[in-house]
């Protein structure tokens, strides 16, 4: 029997999830994803059963691996960047 599962341990995964979504070079998949893990873990939030919680973490370490390989084969195409990330740097940037 595997062990009770921590809020640390959600939280880790949680966190790893958005980091790991935030490395993907392209604009529009880097928003999606980022939505998307945001939008899981909220639909999860009410979830009391510790069973469902086990099998809902083993599903997040799942979709990391998956967010980790998509961020290596979207490094191997490379994309100008969108207007939106243009204007977000040259507003940061001092002339």
């Amino acid at each position: 029997m595997a062990a009770p599962v921590t809020r640390a341990e959600v939280l880790k995964i949680y966190k790893t999830m958005l980091r790991e979504s935030g490395k993907f070079s392209f604009y529009n998949y880097r928003m999606y994803a980022i939505r998307r893990v945001k939008d899981a873990f909220r639909e999860q939030k009410a979830v009391n059963d510790k069973s469902k919680i086990q099998q809902q973490l083993l599903e997040a370490h799942k979709f990391l691996n998956i967010i980790k390989r998509q961020v290596i084969v979207g490094d191997l195409y490379k994309f100008d960047k969108l207007v939106i990330e243009v204007e977000n740097n040259g507003n940061n940037e001092k002339h």
